[in-house]
């Protein structure tokens, strides 16, 4: 018998998924958001498949709910579907903006990428074009105005929560990246927390990732 191989990158899992799940997953084109919980649903389904582990799909749903796509998709009234694209609920004001200030960063770090990213040949190219025009006493040409880079959304202050004053439906804030991502306490397990975040995944985190918008 010979040995199925493994999915080894977000985009051969989300591949793998659009073609299991069309009603759910899509490669292409605007996307559905998803059933909050779609995580548990998907690892009961493929939890014989071989070729994908918890692990890999958890980082592809990931992946595939903080898409620019996904993030535009996210509007007030949008049907959340299932596995099956049978609509169980609809996306609330409050995870909109979520979504759209996550669409935000994503766009401005992508453009602080691309720009220190871009050659430096250009600059030094002008600064050559202008010598001969001083030397026959020309008028020196207006610099461009720079464009102000866009203005990152200001992210709440923050306080650590302990394990004693965490509650199921409390809001919170979990940081498991560079950004805190805002979600709602499903379970507390002793120094560990269940959280649903409101791109539509669930993750279980130690209590030191989890914490409080203070009041202003």
């Amino acid at each position: 018998m010979s040995e199925v191989k493994k999915l080894s990158n977000n985009k051969e899992v989300i591949g793998y998924l659009a073609e299991k799940f069309p009603a759910c997953f899509s490669l292409e084109g605007d996307a559905k958001p998803l059933k909050i919980g779609i995580f548990e649903d998907l690892a009961k389904q493929l939890e014989d498949d071989e070729a994908l582990s918890k692990t890999r799909l958890r980082t592809a749903l990931r992946h595939y709910t903080n898409s620019w796509r996904y993030l535009r998709a996210m509007k007030k009234g949008a049907e959340r579907v299932d596995l099956n694209g049978e609509a169980v609920s609809t996306v609330d004001e409050e995870q909109q903006t979520h979504a759209a200030e996550a669409l935000a960063q994503s766009k401005a770090a992508a453009a602080e990428r691309k720009k220190a990213a871009a050659p430096s040949a250009p600059r030094a190219n002008a600064r050559r074009a202008k010598v001969p025009g001083k030397a026959e006493g020309a008028k020196a040409s207006h610099k461009p105005a720079r464009k102000k880079p866009a203005k990152k959304p200001a992210q709440p202050k923050l306080q650590a929560a302990d394990s004693a004053s965490l509650q199921a439906g409390q809001k919170v804030q979990v940081k498991a990246g560079k950004q805190p991502v805002a979600g709602e306490v499903v379970e507390i397990d002793r120094n560990d927390v269940v959280v649903q975040l409101h791109n539509g995944l669930t993750v279980k985190v130690a209590v030191e990732a989890i914490f409080l918008a203070q009041q202003e």
